[in-house]
């Protein structure tokens, strides 16, 4: 069994992460759009992921997980399934400690993401597009050459490390009273809504979560994870169900979803590109989509808003 995948992190461990990447990660700035703010009527301090070494917020976990393993599992390499920007991250920060990086791939993914994977230098595996396929490859993978498993979203330390940016974030913003994250397979909204309540349990959790593949917001209503949903969105990057613990900490901690549809996402993402001037994919721009959804409920507050990532395909843009 593996033990990384059965708990979730603390705040030490959250701490330890932060410690563990900081001669490697980014300190990510934060950005104001006074237009933006016009137009939610709240204070929106955006945290901008989509400038982390490899794009994405991806790299702090995939960071903390290759840096926690001591010299003989290093020395085997890593291993993981993803269909995009944790793949990239687990090759660059492999890349730091000179080690292997083995990513299983699904067909149909993003090509700009898949084409970043292989620049990070990762021994790409190809295989059918479905979570079953995806695990059993990578289970393959780690069996064969004695890899360390490094799960995109269940794994502790990869929650530890994306929980890094909360520490970050409040160094950065005086008085936040409010924070929202785009959610896919729990493991930023899980180490987020951990690192939040740590440090000021006051603060208000939200998640953006797409109305084709909700999910979390339907097993948070059910009392029990939703597990026979087939994902129907553009956001390629939320297109992971919940995974079993990081679902428990959304509970635990409060996180309240907010789901949002294709066209309600593209619209923030063209907002975003236009008045931040940032470049960002349409999965980061849930959390845009979600305030302009229900701006009553972050009216009149300082709201962090998480933008994930910025790796798009320029030559495929969803407008």
């Amino acid at each position: 069994m593996n033990t990384s995948m059965d708990v979730l992190p603390d705040i030490e461990q959250i701490r330890a992460a932060a410690a563990r990447i900081a001669q490697h990660a980014r300190v990510t700035p934060v950005l104001r759009s006074a237009a933006l703010d016009a137009l939610t009527g709240a204070e929106l301090l955006f945290k901008c992921e989509n400038l982390q070494y490899g794009g994405a917020f991806k790299f702090r976990g995939a960071c903390n997980a290759v840096w926690s393993l001591d010299e003989r599992k290093a020395a085997c390499g890593v291993v993981t399934h993803s269909s995009g920007n944790h793949g990239n991250a687990l090759a660059l920060a492999a890349a730091t400690r000179g080690i292997a990086a083995h990513v299983v791939v699904p067909e149909g993914a993003v090509r700009a993401k898949v084409e970043a994977i292989e620049r990070a230098g990762a021994i790409l595996h190809r295989c059918a597009p479905t979570q079953a396929a995806r695990e059993k490859m990578a289970g393959d993978v780690q069996r064969e050459i004695g890899a360390e498993l490094v799960h995109p979203y269940a794994d502790v330390r990869v929650m530890a490390g994306q929980g890094t940016l909360v520490l970050e974030l409040l160094r950065q913003v005086e008085g936040l009273n409010t924070l929202i994250t785009p959610v896919g397979g729990g493991g930023l909204a899980s180490g987020v809504a951990i690192a939040t309540h740590a440090l000021n349990p006051l603060v208000r959790l939200f998640g953006a979560e797409p109305s084709g593949a909700d999910d979390a917001a339907r097993s948070l209503a059910a009392g029990a994870r939703v597990t026979n949903m087939v994902p129907d969105t553009i956001c390629d990057g939320l297109r992971a169900l919940v995974g079993e613990r990081n679902l428990e900490a959304l509970d635990r901690y409060q996180v309240e979803l907010i789901t949002v549809s294709d066209a309600e996402t593209i619209a923030a993402m063209k907002l975003l590109w236009s008045e931040l001037k940032q470049v960002v994919e349409v999965s980061s721009a849930t959390v845009l989509a979600a305030i302009l959804k229900q701006p009553q409920r972050f009216a009149g507050r300082r709201v962090g808003v998480v933008l994930t990532g910025g790796n798009v395909d320029l030559d495929a843009l969803p407008w």
